[in-house]
């Protein structure tokens, strides 16, 4: 197995800074590699920020967690945008944008809570949106308003 160290200067989403952005792994003969985002490995836990099969990148569940306190921000719009932030930082792992997605789910405790995610998603793309499933998922993990994943395609 093959793993790349992806460096980069002045780049700040999420809370990381400049220095070791993250690992990219590439599988044996497949095609197959895990995207990760710094301290991540496929085993820390037993999850992959992505995995890529050729232009495809398959985008794991993620929660806009406050990275200094592991809870979810007071206002539900920060919280969209960390959760926004986290999947951008992946697709730039692999070299894309968020105007690569083509389609992304968006689970939410309280669909009450869709106009708030909306302000923030809609300027997030430069372009027409993926294609978007908002589905009410009552509780989610350590206190979540919004799990997001997503499935982007290299133009």
């Amino acid at each position: 197995m093959k793993t790349m160290r992806i460096f980069a200067a002045g780049l700040v989403v999420g809370g990381l800074g400049a220095g070791l952005l993250g690992t990219v792994t590439a599988q044996p003969d497949t095609g197959r590699r895990t995207v990760n985002l710094p301290g991540r490995t496929a085993a820390n836990p037993l999850f992959s920020d992505a995995v890529q099969v050729g232009d495809t990148i398959y985008l794991a569940g993620r929660l806009g967690l406050d990275p200094e306190t592991g809870a979810p921000p007071a206002d539900p719009q920060d919280e969209a945008r960390t959760v926004l932030d986290q999947i951008a930082a992946v697709l730039g792992e692999a070299g894309m944008t968020m105007d690569d997605l083509v389609s992304v789910q968006v689970f939410c405790s309280d669909v009450a809570l869709y106009d708030d995610f909306n302000a923030v998603y809609r300027t997030y793309f430069t372009g027409d949106p993926p294609a978007r499933a908002f589905l009410g998922s009552g509780t989610l993990l350590r206190g979540a308003r919004f799990e997001v994943m997503g499935i982007a395609v290299r133009s």
